[in-house]
């Protein structure tokens, strides 16, 4: 498909590790306690602003969290908690959300945009606090920490989401508490992330009171949604997830791959926001790129099959929708996804967003996320149709 420029620019821009510690770590552990995922290392005051200076009625904080990378090593990752100030009393939800692709460079980080209005999902994750419901926004592994963001690397991603929750559930300013229900919620990658969330929260969070998942336009199959973007104004995606993958696993050797054009490529996206990085890769056929083609080597797909998602049912009940006319994550990924969760006995709805594409699915969609979050709250009955 072939869009104007200025749609191609909407479309892609909706879309440390544990030796480092700031000095003020020790401010988050407990004295002689072992450190555990979703441990605070350090917190501080920030702020939350959908539009610059627009009022929200919420307190805010950064925080820096202990997490686990895909290979199982700890890490730490930063987020900010968001916590509406309306006087509430009793158990309030707290939404683990996944943003979408904002970019490899650290200034894209969430946290590094949230307190200034210049974060791209803010408005969306506005309409969740004036619900009253607790959010904590987490910036993946490498993004806005030492090392590079590790994009598209599924486990790490589901960790940071999960970690996310627990971090700001031990945040004591934030005033949740270990009964505390959780909604996650994610979509592009965003939903690669709260899916993976969802897979494995049974086995790696189960004391989270996870109420069910709502994810959307899921990059499941990483491989097939390379095959889909590759050559056409998607295809900078395909090099910042190459560099991504590479990042958490250097043997990959991402650079002996490259040609000069597809070195400068990525080193430009390594310092970039999606925008910037999405037209400087647009149109680019893997070939253009490379002296040879890294995803016709085992070791790589190996590791972007670690990413697939679709092996494990989610433990609680999942939201699953997709855009019928998606130009970036195929349909047909999507519905393969459903299969998989559904021959493995998900609690699973999945809802077909007829009208529009990619960037407008997630749109027209949240409120509907939203309420089917809402009702696993309140204890309603769910709708499978598997």
């Amino acid at each position: 498909m072939r869009l104007r420029t200025s749609a191609l620019v909407a479309a892609v821009t909706a879309l440390v590790l544990s030796a480092w510690v700031p000095a003020t770590a020790a401010q988050g552990a407990e004295e002689g306690s072992a450190a555990r995922p979703g441990d605070i290392v350090d917190s501080a005051p920030s702020a939350f602003h959908p539009l610059p200076g627009q009022p929200t009625g919420t307190r805010a904080w950064k925080v820096h969290y202990r997490s686990t990378t895909a290979d199982g090593a700890p890490n730490v990752v930063s987020g900010t908690v968001i916590v509406p100030q309306d006087g509430r009393t009793g158990p309030r939800p707290l939404i683990t959300y996944a943003v979408g692709t904002v970019g490899l460079g650290d200034s894209c980080a969430p946290s590094n945009n949230l307190p200034y209005g210049t974060a791209m999902e803010a408005n969306l994750i506005q309409q969740l606090t004036l619900r009253g419901w607790a959010v904590v926004v987490t910036d993946y592994e490498g993004l806005g920490t030492p090392g590079l963001h590790t994009y598209t690397v599924g486990p790490s991603a589901g960790h940071a989401v999960l970690d996310a929750a627990r971090a700001a559930i031990r945040l004591p300013e934030a005033g949740l508490g270990a009964d505390t229900p959780v909604g996650i919620m994610g979509y592009s990658q965003g939903g690669q992330a709260s899916s993976w969330a969802a897979e494995l929260q049974g086995s790696y969070a189960p004391e989270l009171k996870v109420k069910g998942t709502a994810t959307g336009g899921v990059p499941a199959d990483l491989m097939k949604v390379a095959a889909f973007n590759n050559g056409s104004y998607g295809s900078g995606l395909i090099f910042m997830a190459a560099a991504g993958q590479d990042a958490a696993f250097p043997e990959l050797k991402l650079d002996s791959y490259l040609n000069p054009a597809g070195r400068a490529l990525v080193e430009g996206m390594k310092e970039n926001c999606v925008a910037i990085d999405s037209i400087a890769g647009s149109f680019k056929r893997i070939s253009d790129l490379t002296t040879r083609d890294p995803l016709a080597q085992p070791d790589w797909q190996a590791r972007l099959d670690q990413s697939r998602l679709g092996r494990t049912a989610p433990a609680a009940p999942v939201l699953q929708y997709h855009a019928l006319g998606d130009e970036l994550i195929p349909y047909a990924v999507g519905r393969q996804l459903r299969a998989d969760w559904c021959a493995r006995g998900a609690d699973l709805q999945f809802d077909t967003v007829l009208l529009g594409e990619h960037v407008s699915g997630v749109i027209t969609h949240s409120p509907a996320a939203a309420n089917w979050l809402a009702d696993r709250f309140a204890g309603r009955a769910t709708h499978p149709d598997c």
